[in-house]
Order: C-alpha cells, then structure tokens, then sequence
C-alpha cells in the first residue's frame, strides 16, 4: 500500500497536514501522542501495520498537531485551540460525525471534543492516557515536578539522538531493535525539534480535564497497558470510572503506542467497538506450496556463452518464470542469480513438476509442498 496523500485544513490561519486512508462507512479520527509525523510514520512496519488495520474497516482520518510533523511549526496553544484542529480536519474531508481515537497526550483533545461536540462525535477511544498530567493529593498518578524537569532536561540534551533516545524506553518490545532505533530518532527529530518538544511537553503538563469526565456522554471505550510506566493503568481506569457508561480494557504488557506490541488484541477491542463485529484472527499458520526453478548446468552454459548472451539469457529467464507462475496463486516471486522461486498458499499444482516450458532453456522445476508455513513468512 502507498504512503497517502498529505493534505492541509486551516484552522484559523494555521495548516495543519491530514491524510485520509480507507473507504469504510464510519469516520475514524486518529489523534497521536506527543508529537508526531504523519509521512515518517509509514516508514516503520509495525506502525504503518496498524494503520492499514484501522483503514480495514474505517474512513480513517488522522493528522499531525500544530507545532509538530508537517503541520505549520507555530506557537504550541491552548488544549481549546489544538482541540479545534480537530474540527477543522472534519471540516477539510466533509466528516459530519466520526469515532475519536486518541492515544497518550491525544486522548485529552479527544474527550474535550466529545464534551464539546456531542452530536459530532459517534464515539470516544482513548489509549494510553491520562485525565491530568502532574501530581495532585487527589490524582497521585502524576509525575512531580521534580521527575517532569529530569524529562525536559532529557529533552533538550538527547532529543533525536539514537544511542539516547528520550521516549524509547516507554517501548520496552522494541528497545533492542537497532532499525526500531534508527527510526525513532528520526521520526523524534522530523516531529519536532528540541525546543518546539519541550514547549509541547510543558503545556501537557497544564493538561487537567478532570471536570469535563461526567459531561461526555459518547460511547467510551478506554484501553491501557498494565505496565505502562508512561501512564499509570490506574489512571485509565480513572478515566473510565468517571465517564458514564465508559468500557474499560487492560492488556498484558509494557509498552505505551498502541502499534507496539501486541497491537492485534488493541485492534480486535476497537474494530469490535467501532462496527460490532470482533474481527476473526489471523491464522498462524497456513498450508503453502514452493515452486522453484534454476538452470541446468549454469557453469557449463555460461562459460560456453560468454558473459554478455549469459546476462541475456538470465534476464529471459525471469519474466518468462513470472508469466509461467502467473496462473498460481503465488504470495512471493524471488529472483537469485540462475534461480527463480514462487511461494504459493494452497498445494502443488498437478503440473507444477513437469514445468510446461516453451523455451530452449534446459530447466530444473520442482514443487515442494504441501507444507504447513507460518502465516509470518507469506
């Protein structure tokens, strides 16, 4: 699947760059965390995964705030005016009602605006997030301002730094993966740069919508982690005690994005939220057939040849081999060197090992299967 078009809605005098994916019949706004960026994203297969996923079953609708990605890099403002951006994204793609979905820092905006707009928005989801940011002696979840300094400071020294990285240790699945790694510290300095992260981390810090809970009266459904150190699970079933009728799911696991981890189980509660159907799981394994051909006798043909009518010969090979496995249902076609293979789900053709060949090149086919493959190497 390609990376979708960037678009930009005005809200007021800023743009703020959205992309549309999917053709589904209900409206999903996605609202991320900290910060973000809506054309990197799609660079990490996990996270472009879970994407695709919501776009399975949704109009789904998500954008980088202002201040971050590819939105104009203005003044962070008020939660209010960043809540705005929201409807003016609905706005842009002529979304009259739409699921809200926001995770961490986005799942505040998301609640102010089911608050707000009631008959615009169908439903509430939030992931990973908090009703206040700071400690308070009646919300003792929150960070100190001791502990939200150390994190400003890790900000303006590591930002973006891959043998530093300051977000990644809320990631805990990932933290050993080196191209994991190499991503995030490009995805952290694209989304923003230090100074624009830490004006973004302080005015998280003034986050309190604790006042608003009762108010929304939206179908809620309220996700979190059980070892989340990012956010507290106590603070998501906070969350979900003080919004009337809200449902509240705890996973197993640490990690704090949503597209981490175990994000099929995250996807079945919100698939099954949004259209009422729980999605059936992929299979872990599926009944697969390999078909592979090579070159009899490559050396002897090639010294024989000489190497420019052997490259020519190699380069025939191959899409005859593609036109020839077109009739099979095949998943993956591999080219190396004399050798071409074709990975296809089901058993072997009765004709896949006497390869109907019209060609004068003397060739090995063979079929191997059935075998029971595991559905990650399809």
């Amino acid at each position: 699947m390609r990376q979708p078009e960037t678009r930009y809605a005005k809200s007021g005098k800023v743009h703020i760059a959205y992309q549309v994916i999917g053709e589904g019949p209900i409206d999903l706004v996605y609202v991320p965390g900290f910060t973000s960026h809506i054309g990197y994203a799609w660079e990490f297969p996990p996270f472009a995964r879970f994407l695709r996923r919501l776009a399975a079953f949704s109009r789904l609708i998500w954008f980088d705030k202002r201040g971050t990605g590819l939105s104009d890099r203005v003044e962070i403002a008020s939660l209010e005016q960043r809540m705005d951006d929201v409807r003016a994204v609905m706005e842009a793609v002529g979304s009259k009602r739409a699921v809200l979905f926001g995770q961490s820092e986005g799942g505040p905006m998301c609640a102010l605006f089911a608050a707000t707009y009631p008959a615009r928005t169908a439903a509430l989801i939030m992931f990973a997030t908090f009703a206040r940011r700071v400690w308070a002696p009646d919300y003792p979840w929150g960070r100190t301002a001791a502990q939200r300094q150390r994190r400003c400071d890790d900000i303006e020294s590591k930002w973006g730094q891959e043998s530093a990285l300051v977000s990644v240790s809320s990631l805990p699945s990932l933290v050993g993966d080196p191209h994991f790694r190499q991503w995030y510290a490009n995805y952290e300095r694209f989304s923003a740069s230090p100074g624009a992260a830490i004006t973004i981390f302080r005015m998280n810090s003034a986050i309190d919508i604790r006042h608003i809970l009762p108010a929304i009266r939206v179908p809620t459904l309220v996700l979190h982690r059980a070892e989340d150190h990012s956010v507290h699970v106590e603070e998501g079933r906070y969350l979900a005690g003080r919004i009337p009728g809200a449902k509240f799911v705890e996973f197993p696991g640490g990690d704090h994005d949503e597209w981490a981890g175990d994000s099929d189980a995250v996807l079945a509660e919100v698939e099954e939220f949004v259209t009422g159907v729980r999605p059936a799981p992929e299979p872990d394994r599926v009944l697969a057939t390999i078909l592979f051909t090579d070159v009899v006798g490559s050396t002897e043909r090639a010294t024989a040849l000489g190497d420019r009518a052997w490259r020519d010969l190699l380069e025939s090979h191959t899409p005859r081999f593609a036109e020839r496995s077109s009739s099979f249902v095949g998943a993956r076609s591999i080219r190396q060197a004399t050798a071409c293979s074709r990975l296809s789900t089901g058993p072997p053709a009765p004709c896949a090992a006497r390869w109907p060949w019209s060609t004068p090149l003397p060739l090995w086919a063979s079929a191997c299967g059935p075998e029971s493959t595991p559905a990650s190497a399809r």
